[in-house]
């Protein structure tokens, strides 16, 4: 038989061990019904160690499933910063040919600049594009636009381009694998062969499949106006720049070789 001193102890005990978090919860802030996290040791912030009172409110409920959420949150955060970081710096050691990508202040804000293909309407003219990426990237694709005018079927005159990989499911063709520098290939290819079965510009469009010599003038004709290389004066211009003083340079050497070969020559001939 347990003695009557020893069933109160007992009781006092579990009062006293349900009381103690309660009393914790007014010190903390915890919203009525709801008690602190057991065997929390005070570090964390009020709002995150409140749990549901013993009445089984769902505030505590709600106030763990927010933490969570902000967990996954900054780490989905830091996939992102990091995966960026990766494609900038292939972009800039290994760029795709004819286009350079580079930051704008902050990381999600990035310009780019592709280079008019050869025997386009395009050619040597120098076009910049502006790159939002959304904090939800790669489970959805950057928004990208022309800032340089373009007479193009399938990028209206806002600088919007009609590309499926620049689109989620089921209209589009984005998937996380896809990156960056795929999409800015994609755009240069879009260039080079428009579809003008899907066009943003429907007179451009009918130009383009009625007219094509009308269409490859007007479009020569703005690549001149808005996009010639001495409007320009980004990474991708510095780049060719360099490359034709390279090129000149290296020209330049070899006729100098040559004359010194030449004099070498008639120096050694003897004299008759």
């Amino acid at each position: 038989m347990t003695a009557p001193n020893s069933i109160e102890g007992a009781g006092l005990s579990a009062r006293a061990a349900q009381s103690e978090p309660e009393s914790r919860a007014g010190e903390w802030g915890c919203p009525p019904g709801v008690r602190p996290l057991p065997g929390d040791s005070g570090s964390a912030a009020p709002t995150a160690r409140c749990l549901t009172g013993l009445g089984g409110g769902s505030g505590g409920l709600a106030i763990v499933g927010e933490r969570n959420r902000i967990r996954s949150q900054s780490s989905s955060t830091m996939q992102r910063v990091s995966r960026l970081t990766r494609e900038l710096s292939l972009l800039a050691t290994e760029p795709p040919p004819g286009i350079t990508c580079w930051q704008n202040g902050q990381l999600d804000d990035l310009r780019a600049q592709i280079l008019g293909g050869v025997d386009t309407p395009y050619e040597k003219g120098i076009f910049n594009l502006e790159i939002i990426v959304p904090e939800r990237y790669p489970f959805e694709p950057p928004k990208i636009r022309f800032l340089t005018p373009i007479y193009h079927p399938n990028i209206d005159s806002a600088g919007r381009i009609c590309l499926d990989v620049l689109k989620l499911p089921p209209k589009g063709a984005w998937r996380p694998s896809l990156n960056i520098s795929t999409l800015l290939t994609s755009i240069q290819l879009l260039m080079a062969e428009p579809n003008p079965d899907d066009p943003l510009m429907a007179d451009i469009s009918s130009e383009y499949k009625y007219n094509k010599q009308l269409f490859l003038l007007n479009a020569r004709e703005w690549t001149e106006k808005y996009a010639g290389q001495l409007r320009t004066s980004k990474p991708l211009e510095e780049k060719i720049i360099q490359s034709e003083t390279s090129t000149s340079s290296a020209s330049t050497m070899q006729k100098r070789k040559g004359v010194n070969i030449s004099r070498k020559e008639k120096k050694s001939r003897p004299d008759s």
